[in-house]
């Protein structure tokens, strides 16, 4: 069955009943989160049943605090492609409002679980919590599962090689730091980005450098620089390239902040056209140059750099290959 993204309250299809279900925010996908999404597949598999994974928009802890927003590292699209990639039937998301932080345990368990996605068996953390004030853990969900017809997995925290947990928080701070390279070691694939390419000044194009400009998230916490990357177009073909994010020191006071990708060997128009970057290295920080000549020449030694980041390089699991490769 092809793969669905379901925003509830929208029907779930009657071929997802008795499905294998996951259960959490899942932002990033990343090794953490796999144990859970791995122990859902095989047991979908072992029954020969749907899986499905069961996540919340927007961020729980965005809605509670609306003034201090979660840096996404995978918006719904892209956790969407993503989940898709690695096997699942549909990805459901559960509006995360007022009235739905404010439902029992209970209620969630009933109305979502078993009346809204006929869940045959349950695979979340060890430390799940839900309901309002968080009132429902583990012990709960086990023993309404018993009551209400469906099996409960609870799967233990994922710990890297050093024995540290991985978690989206840790990833978000890599980032932040622009150590794309140590937060694909967490990922398990390269961080990727994915948005409509729009019109900009087009300065780029008369330095030499036209770029495809991609306007990111309010709360994007990417630090700024300059990246050897990968742009996938529309059509999933794949470009090397050299992308600037960032405010644009140079050229612009009040920039806001931009993704900017020079496509290495490439003519064409992206403009409209929804394409993913991902991210392999970072070559150095946003500067502010005495003026477009010396811009220009950093620009020529960043491509250079870049096509020598992005030679040989291969993919660490199946599916960085299927985004990044």
């Amino acid at each position: 069955m092809p793969f669905e993204r379901i925003v509830l309250p929208a029907p779930v299809p009657r071929s997802l009943a008795g499905a294998v279900v996951a259960i959490g925010n899942f932002d990033g996908v990343h090794r953490g989160h796999r144990s859970v999404l791995e122990a859902t597949l095989a047991m979908a598999r072992e029954h020969d049943r749907p899986a499905c994974v069961l996540t919340f928009e927007p961020h729980p802890r965005s809605f509670f605090r609306p003034g201090s927003p979660v840096f996404r590292l995978t918006p719904p699209l892209m956790r969407a492609r993503l989940l898709e990639a690695e096997g699942f039937s549909a990805v459901v998301e559960q509006p995360f409002t007022g009235d739905f932080a404010a439902l029992s345990p209970e209620a969630f368990v009933e109305g979502v679980l078993v009346e809204t996605l006929g869940a045959a068996q349950v695979v979340t953390g060890f430390d799940f919590h839900f309901g309002k004030g968080r009132a429902g853990g583990p012990a709960f969900l086990m023993e309404a599962g018993e009551r209400m017809g469906f099996g409960v997995t609870l799967v233990d925290a994922y710990r890297d090689e050093n024995a540290e947990i991985v978690s989206s928080s840790r990833i978000r701070a890599m980032l932040a730091e622009g150590d794309v390279a140590e937060a694909a070691g967490l990922l398990g694939y390269r961080f990727t980005v994915a948005a409509e390419v729009e019109k900009g000044k087009q300065l780029g194009r008369t330095l030499g450098y036209p770029t495809a400009n991609m306007v990111m998230p309010e709360a994007f916490g990417l630090s700024p620089g300059i990246y050897a990357v990968r742009l996938r177009r529309a059509d999933g073909t794949l470009h090397d390239g050299v992308a600037s994010f960032g405010y644009r020191p140079t050229v612009d006071e009040d920039g806001a902040p931009l993704l900017e990708t020079y496509v290495f060997d490439f003519k064409g128009d992206l403009y409209g056209e929804t394409c993913a970057v991902s991210f392999f290295a970072r070559l150095r920080g946003e500067e502010k140059f005495d003026g477009l000549e010396t811009l220009k020449a950093a620009m020529r030694n960043d491509e250079a750099e870049a096509r020598a980041a992005l030679s040989g390089v291969g993919p660490l699991s199946a599916l960085d290959a299927r985004i990044a490769f």
